[in-house]
């Protein structure tokens, strides 16, 4: 019995394999067609979701012609670009040159080299990250000082151990979409770690100054616990401090900046948050030195790009390692209002050592009036203030008048020899 037989459909097979198909007018037929590989894929958008630690991640395939990407010079270790697999493929996954020429040499061994051997390691680039500071092996310059607890004490003893109280501070990076373009600021976390390591790994132990104790490997840096206060809570308190104590905290203050200027090295961001005084024993600390530079360093101007900071990161050096710049570029950035310098306002500090002095004379008016002033931005950065700035000031208002002058107007420099003797208030 006849049957009839159903339409044929060619599926794209070789011509070694070609199937005959009944050749009548009604059999549709399928012209020959090759796959085409898949299209590599990329990230279009990264975008925080409202929950903590999610993203969304939006794919996209790539376009035939790719346009040159901007790359921004502080990319943190996390790219958004995902890379091509041709990378790899054109070592051909481990199989050498050889056995591409002689694919039957060695062939018993062949399946055992792909399967054991990895595929050849791209060129390795550190990752521009902050948290690259302290990966292993952590540089020696940012170990830990000789002896770093001889100056703190206890608070617990075991039966073979002493216990003491530490900081442990970390990177904290951000990364945000902006007008479609992923913002992150890993460049300028890793130049105020580098900046306050510096300062931590350069200058002696000083009384008045946070002890640092070394660098926890992949977190961050130890810094001694201090138990105190802000100078600000202090300065509030009532009743109001008296004139002994408010000498003996403007030497204290004086002693430790000078000792930090004496290495060249500014702090950058003084104010009344960043000056802790301890509870037991009223001892100034100076802490928070992210934003200080060296006076010997040649200063851009804060507008410009910012400055790559992870040539400067201390490593061994060898052979295939580049040498950091001879000569170290900074740029000087505002602190914190009113007792930022005007010229660093207006972006044309040349001179960070006399920018504390201003600093230092805002704190000393705030602590001889005991309590916290304000000046409009818009006067300072034209070296304008109140004129009412000094009302109250019993002590240190001439004094503060000088360290407050324009800097090309002979503002006095931070000196140890300013020092008040206690003796010379007794009758």
């Amino acid at each position: 019995m006849h049957q009839n037989s159903r339409p044929a459909f060619t599926r794209g097979f070789s011509s070694a394999q070609a199937l005959e198909t009944p050749t009548e007018s009604r059999t549709p037929t399928v012209p020959h067609t090759v796959p085409r590989p898949p299209k590599a894929m990329h990230v279009k958008r990264v975008t925080l979701t409202s929950k903590k630690n999610w993203w969304m991640v939006e794919m996209d395939e790539e376009e035939e012609t790719q346009p040159s990407h901007s790359v921004n010079s502080f990319s943190s270790s996390e790219e958004t670009a995902v890379e091509k697999p041709s990378v790899y493929d054109q070592y051909n996954h481990g199989v050498d040159e050889h056995q591409q020429r002689h694919p039957n040499l060695h062939h018993h061994v062949s399946d055992h080299k792909r399967s054991e051997s990895p595929p050849p390691s791209p060129i390795y680039n550190p990752p521009r990250h902050p948290t690259s500071i302290f990966s292993f092996p952590t540089p020696t310059a940012y170990s830990a000082p000789p002896n770093p607890t001889a100056s703190l004490q206890p608070f617990a003893h075991g039966s073979a151990s002493e216990l003491f109280r530490c900081v442990v501070k970390k990177p904290d990076v951000v990364q945000l979409e902006i007008n479609g373009e992923m913002q992150s600021n890993a460049s300028d976390v890793t130049v105020q770690f580098l900046a306050e390591l510096r300062v931590y790994t350069t200058v002696a132990r000083h009384r008045n100054i946070c002890a640092f104790l070394g660098s926890l490997e992949n977190v961050g840096m130890v810094l001694a616990y201090i138990d105190g206060r802000t100078l600000y809570d202090v300065i509030i308190e009532r009743p109001k401090l008296t004139t002994k104590q408010k000498i003996d905290y403007h030497n204290q203050l004086l002693d430790g900046l000078s000792h930090l200027h004496s290495y060249r090295l500014s702090h950058g961001d003084l104010s009344l948050l960043n000056i802790q005084v301890t509870k037991r024993t009223n001892t100034i600390k100076l802490l928070d030195f992210g934003r200080s530079v060296s006076a010997d360093s040649v200063f851009k101007s804060p507008d410009d790009d910012p400055v790559d900071p992870f040539p400067y990161i201390a490593r061994k050096q060898s052979t295939s390692t580049p040498k950091p710049p001879s000569v170290k570029y900074e740029q000087i950035h505002p602190g914190t209002r009113p007792f930022s310098a005007p010229e660093i306002l207006r972006g044309e500090c040349k001179d960070p050592l006399l920018a504390d002095a201003y600093s230092f004379g805002m704190i000393m008016v705030c602590l001889d009036r005991c309590e916290s002033v304000d000046v409009k931005p818009w006067d300072q950065r034209k070296d304008k203030l109140p004129a009412d700035l000094y009302d109250g000031c019993e002590l240190f208002q001439e004094r503060a008048k000088e360290y407050l002058r324009r800097c090309d107007a002979g503002r006095r420099r931070l000196s140890k020899s300013d020092m008040i003797q206690l003796e010379e208030l007794e009758p």
